[in-house]
């Protein structure tokens, strides 16, 4: 029998997750200069409609199909989303659609990806960048979907799932490895292959929008509810867990951020307020439904300082990964992942594990290294393979005209904001004179 109140809470969730895809448009748009908002914001919703494409046709079945090959990737079993309908998933008693579940987790494909679109900002073209987006998806995203999201069994009796969850078994409830580790260390390799910005960093790129920040970023914060209280499956204990870590987690990063902030530059910023919220989230993520309250505000507190100070990473490598994917990201949610190591506790969830604060030695932080590392190792190599060859044959990078004089304007035959003084309708009946 379907729990019907299960159900909703997971379609809920999913509808929540959608939202954090507009919020990160936002959220990026807030930060470039005026000249670019709409491309970035088109790079970033494009991928609502390219992936949910991608999804129907073979990435559900790819990423939790029963396994093909030595736990690396599924099968084409659910191409199509066929047989999903009548299928479900989940212990007796809190049983949901499978077809639920699939949409739940077309919406975390959606914006990993769209996350990517932060390091090339102002200078990537919208058609490549789709390409890039299919080839990314299929290459990088689904197998470690695969490897941390798909549970032996999950796709039936007897059918096998991927090898960070089941053979390694580290601990990754929403994604720290497949969303933030990945997109992180694809970001990389993103700003490798494209190169800076035309003028960066002698030339300051200041954020033209600031209130688009912050909106952004509290439409990120309500999605996140959806995104690691959703990962339980229903309305549950654990739900309600990883809802209270993601809030706590979130609000002492903002502290650490702004402290940081106000010790190295002598003032709290706008800017640093909404990126700390977010590297809080990005660090709870893969401990949400694994950790006690108190251990998600040091998570939170650690994920703020540390992505904070990372942010001088980019200038001291020479490295233009535009709006910090790396720092918030990738650093935020490899500091999540380890840090399971420590404040795992099964007393937040039976089936997770007990980390070196409670008890567990050593243990689980060695699994989350391994894991961590080889979703870095992956997606860091497979990207810039994927970029390189796009890059090379369609020309992923926009020309410098277009960079300079506005790449909206290049790739969109549009303009944000209409700056240009209208004539009133009195002058136009006397013959246009202003």
């Amino acid at each position: 029998m379907i729990n019907t109140g299960d159900t909703a809470w997971l379609l809920g969730s999913a509808a929540l997750v959608m939202l954090m895809t507009p919020g990160l448009a936002l959220f990026y748009g807030g930060m470039v200069r005026s000249r670019s908002v709409l491309n970035v914001m088109m790079l970033t919703f494009g991928c609502l409609a390219v992936v949910g494409v991608i999804w129907l046709l073979y990435g559900y079945s790819l990423a939790f199909g029963n396994d093909g090959f030595a736990g690396l990737i599924g099968n084409f079993h659910y191409a199509g989303l066929h047989g999903l309908g009548e299928a479900t998933v989940g212990p007796d008693g809190h049983k949901v659609p499978l077809l639920a579940f699939a949409a739940f987790q077309l919406m975390f494909a959606v914006i990993t990806v769209a996350l990517l679109a932060g390091a090339v900002a102002e200078r990537a073209r919208f058609w490549p960048w789709l390409v890039f987006v299919v080839l990314w998806v299929t290459l990088v995203y689904l197998p470690l979907a695969h490897w941390v999201f798909a549970f032996d069994d999950f796709a039936g009796p007897g059918t096998a799932g991927g090898w960070l969850v089941n053979k390694l078994h580290a601990l990754d409830f929403a994604g720290g490895t497949a969303v933030e580790v990945n997109s992180g260390a694809a970001a990389v390799a993103l700003a490798i292959v494209i190169g800076r910005r035309h003028g960066w960093p002698k030339q300051a790129v200041r954020p033209h929008n600031l209130p688009f920040v912050m909106f952004g970023a509290g439409l990120l914060w309500f999605g996140w509810f959806g995104f690691n209280a959703g990962s339980a499956l229903g309305a549950s204990g654990v739900a309600a867990t990883s809802f209270v870590n993601t809030t706590v987690a979130a609000a002492t990063a903002v502290v650490g951020w702004l402290v940081v902030e106000q010790i190295r530059d002598g003032r709290p910023t706008t800017l640093g307020a909404a990126s700390g919220a977010v590297a809080g989230l990005v660090g709870i993520t893969p401990g949400c439904g694994y950790v006690e309250p108190i251990g998600a505000a040091a998570i939170g507190l650690v994920a703020g300082v540390v992505c904070s100070l990372a942010i001088a990473l980019k200038y001291r490598f020479g490295l233009d990964d535009s709006l910090d994917v790396l720092a918030v990201h990738g650093i935020g949610g490899f500091a999540g992942m380890l840090l399971i190591g420590l404040f795992a506790s099964t007393g937040a969830n039976s089936a997770g594990a007990n980390g070196l604060f409670y008890g567990g030695g050593l243990d689980q932080l060695w699994r989350q290294a391994v894991a961590t590392f080889a979703a870095l190792g992956y997606s860091l190599v497979v990207t810039l393979v994927i970029a390189w060859v796009v890059h090379r044959t369609l020309g992923l990078r926009a020309t410098r005209e277009a960079e300079l004089d506005g790449i909206d304007e290049a790739e969109h035959a549009e303009s944000a904001y209409d700056l240009a003084v209208q004539p009133s309708r009195r002058s136009l009946m006397e013959g246009g004179r202003p």
